[in-house]
This record gives structure tokens, sequence and C-alpha cells, in this order.
């Protein structure tokens, strides 16, 4: 009776220690073959939240059945480190960016350097948003199993030739992949699918396979920056023609007051000249 009080009392203590969040820095792998590094982590229901930063004010919402496991971050080369905290301050080129209303003194705002990088290599700004998306979420820190880095997840071979010296800088990380992004456009006559196969697996298996390789995680890649970046032209295109709506309909509003004004002003003088007529007889 005692042990199995004691063993009742054990079960208690790891079901309170398993419902606290982590608090290591790990990285979590996702059954996508992608994977986000985070300071930690805690289930809420059916979703798990990673917090990408210690004070806990970043953060991304995944579900639970979404991620394979976790496991330890590697330890990051001294030359491609995240920003620590006195670089932040400093506002390095390392700094950490703004998104969605995020802002600090020394922060990068992202939406300005995609839109920077996209207009110097002629992309839409949507485009590299929806891949940078599907590659990291948005996590400047997030390293893949098999060693990309960075928003765009760039190899270290690939930002080597294109340029890059730190993968986790998160403008020259953009700058490289659009760039990258752009060549390979290029490369396939600007189609679209095999260009994002050859970003994800590589232009040699594009090539091998002539088109898109029979992998799974490649096929729900493209899929996923393919619909991504459509749901962005829809909603874009339906804003458009609210715009053109409100204002078609100023327009007309505009017309009729124009208009009502210059019946009553042509009728003005009529009531002038009624009612001076009794005056001049």
């Amino acid at each position: 009776m005692k042990q199995a009080r004691q063993l009742g009392v054990l079960v208690q203590i790891l079901l309170a220690l398993a419902a606290l969040p982590c608090f290591a820095a790990e990285v979590a792998v996702l059954r996508n073959g992608f994977s986000i590094q985070h300071e930690r982590h805690e289930v809420v229901g059916d979703i798990t939240r990673l917090y990408l930063t210690a004070d806990g004010a970043t953060f991304v919402d995944v579900p639970t059945a979404d991620i394979e496991h976790f496991e330890a971050a590697p330890d990051l080369p001294a030359s491609s480190s995240p920003p620590s905290t006195s670089e932040q301050k400093s506002g390095s080129a390392s700094s950490p960016f703004a998104r969605n209303g995020q802002s600090g003194p020394a922060a990068l705002n992202l939406d300005e350097v995609v839109s920077s990088a996209s207009g110097r290599y002629r992309l839409d700004p949507d485009l590299v948003n929806s891949v940078i998306k599907a590659e990291s979420g948005f996590n400047a820190r997030a390293v893949s199993p098999k060693g990309a880095q960075g928003l765009m997840q760039l190899m270290p071979g690939t930002a080597s030739q294109l340029g890059v010296p730190n993968a986790f800088d998160p403008q020259a990380n953009v700058e490289g992949g659009t760039k990258y992004l752009r060549e390979l456009l290029e490369r396939y006559n600007f189609d679209l699918v095999k260009a994002l196969a050859a970003y994800n697996a590589g232009p040699q298996r594009v090539e091998q396979f002539g088109g898109v390789p029979p992998y799974y995680e490649t096929r729900a890649y493209v899929a996923r920056v393919v619909r991504d970046f459509n749901k962005k032209k829809v909603a874009q295109g339906k804003a458009d023609a609210r715009s053109s709506q409100k204002s078609a309909s100023s327009k007309q509003g505009s017309a009729k007051t124009q208009d009502s004004a210059g019946k009553a002003a042509s009728s003005s003088p009529a009531r002038a000249k009624a009612s001076a007529a009794p005056a001049n007889e």
C-alpha cells in the first residue's frame, strides 16, 4: 500500500513536470522535414506554442500533430551565430527584424527587407514572403536537420556562393535567398513550380527527374508555397475590388452632390427675380 501511494505521488510529479514549459533552447522538427529553433515551448490544447525569444514576446503556434519530435539546438559556429543581446542593442547587421507591429531601436523591418530585395531582383514580394513562410515560418534562427539556416533556409555552401557570410543575418539571408530564387526562375524559364522544387530539393534533382522530384517533402513544399501565394493574390484582388467600388461610389456621390449644387444654383436667380419683381413695379 505504501509503495502504491509512493508510485502515485511519483506519477503526479511526472505529470506536473510534463505540463511545465521547457526552458532549454531546442529545435522542433516538423513532420514535413522542416524545423523551428526556439527558446522553449508549451502545449496549449491541440497547439504547441514555440517561444522564439527568451522573454516570450515572440512566439508561433504550431499544431501539435505536425511536430515529429524536439531535439537540442545545435551549437552554432561563432561566425554564424545568431545575434547576442549586446549586438541587438548596438544595432549591428545581425539585429532582429520587426514584423506585424513588433519594433525596437535596432530592429529591421522584414517587410522593408523583402520589398527591397524583391525590387532588386524583380520578384513579387508576396512570393518571397510565401517562400519564407514555408521555409522557416519567419524564424531568422531556424536550422533544418540538413543544416539549412535562417529565414530562407540557405545551405552553407549555397550561402557562400551567394555572398552571404552570415545566414542568420535576416537582411543578408533574404537578399541571398531572393537572388537564388530569381536565378532558378530564369534557369527554368520562369516555371514557378520547377523553380520552387529546385529551391527545395536542388536543381540536380529537378533535372534528374525532368520536373518536380517524386519526394513527398518537395511536392508538399511546392504546393504549400503556391497555395499561400495564390491566397495572397486572391486577397489582394478582393481588396483592390473593394477599393475600386469605394472609389466608384465616392465619384458617384461627388457627381450627385455637384448635380444638386448645380440645380440649386440655377434655381436661385429665378427666386431672386421673383422676389425682386414687386419692388420694380
